[in-house]
C-alpha cells in the first residue's frame, strides 16, 4: 500500500531534497586577491649573518688544464699553465667559491638590484667561477678573449639559451626570470668544454659567495629562525640552523673535509 504524503509533509521532503541536507560549497572565485605577503624588513632591526667556510682535510691537488687545442687559450697561459677551480683551497685554509644562502626568510616581494654582475671570459675560463644574482637581476657577459666563446646557462627551472660571443663584441645583458639556487645554474661553453662556471638565482637578497679569505657576510634579515645552506661544486651542500634577533650580529662558520 503506498504511503500518501500530505502537502506540508511533501513541502518539506522537497526542501530537503533540493538542499541535499547541507549547503552547497560556494566556488573560489578566480579573481581572488593573492595571499598578503611579510611586511617590509624593518631594515632597523635586522640582523647580519657572517663566518668562514673552512677546509679541515689534505689540501687535494689541482688538476692542470689543458688548453693546447687551442693557440690562444694557451698563449694566455704561457707563463703558467691554466689550472681548475673545482676546488680552491685559500691559503689561510678555507675554501674559495662556496655559495652561502639563507633558507626560509619570509615571502615577500624584494627589490631588484639595478647593478648588473659580471661573468667575464677571461684565459678561456669564466670569472668568478660562481655568482649569485637576484631573480631578474641583470648578468653582464664579457669577453676579454682574442677568440669566440659560446655561453651556455643549463637551467632545470629557467629558460635555457646559448649564444656565441665574438672577440672584442658588446657584453651581453642577460638575467633569469625565477629562483633556482638549489642547486645552482651550470655553465658551459661549448667551444671549450673544459670552460664552466654556476650561477645562483635567489628571490631574496640574503645570499653570498666565499673569496680568496673564505668569509661570507649576509646583512639585513629581518629576526627569526632560519637555515643557513652552504652549496660546494665538489663537496655538496651543509644546512645549519641559525636563529637571529634583532639588530643581533651572529658568526656562523662552516667546514668541509674534502669527503
Amino acid at each position: 500500500m503506498r504511503k500518501i504524503l500530505t502537502g506540508s509533509a511533501l513541502a518539506a521532503a522537497l526542501v530537503l531534497a533540493g538542499c541535499g541536507g547541507s549547503e552547497p560549497k560556494k566556488e573560489e572565485s578566480k579573481n581572488a586577491p593573492p595571499a598578503a605577503t611579510a611586511p617590509p624588513v624593518d631594515e632597523a632591526n635586522a640582523a647580519t649573518v657572517t663566518g668562514k667556510v673552512s677546509f679541515t682535510g689534505d689540501k687535494p691537488k689541482v688538476a692542470t688544464i689543458d688548453m693546447s687545442a687551442n693557440p690562444a687559450c694557451a698563449r694566455a697561459h704561457s707563463g703558467a699553465p691554466a689550472k681548475s677551480e673545482e676546488v680552491v683551497v685559500n691559503d689561510n685554509g678555507t675554501l674559495k667559491n662556496v655559495l652561502v644562502y639563507v633558507k626560509g626568510v619570509p615571502d615577500r616581494q624584494y627589490p631588484t638590484p639595478s647593478s648588473a654582475v659580471t661573468l667575464d671570459q677571461k684565459g678561456c675560463q669564466y670569472g668568478p667561477h660562481v655568482i649569485a644574482v637576484m631573480a631578474g637581476q641583470n648578468i653582464e657577459v664579457k669577453n676579454d678573449d682574442p677568440t669566440n666563446h659560446n655561453i651556455h646557462p643549463l637551467p632545470k627551472i629557467n629558460q635555457e639559451w646559448n649564444e656565441s660571443q665574438a672577440p672584442g663584441s658588446e657584453p651581453k645583458m642577460k638575467s633569469f626570470a625565477r629562483e633556482e639556487i638549489d642547486p645552482p645554474i651550470a655553465v658551459k661553453c661549448n667551444v671549450h668544454p673544459w670552460m664552466r662556471s654556476y650561477i645562483a638565482v635567489s628571490n631574496n637578497p640574503y645570499f653570498a659567495v666565499t673569496g680568496d679569505d673564505g668569509t661570507y657576510t649576509i646583512k639585513g634579515l629581518p629576526p627569526g629562525s632560519y637555515t643557513l645552506v652552504s652549496w660546494h661544486e665538489k663537496y655538496g651542500k651543509k644546512e645549519t640552523p641559525v636563529t637571529v634577533a634583532a639588530k643581533d650580529s651572529k658568526t656562523v662558520d662552516v667546514s668541509y673535509d674534502g669527503k
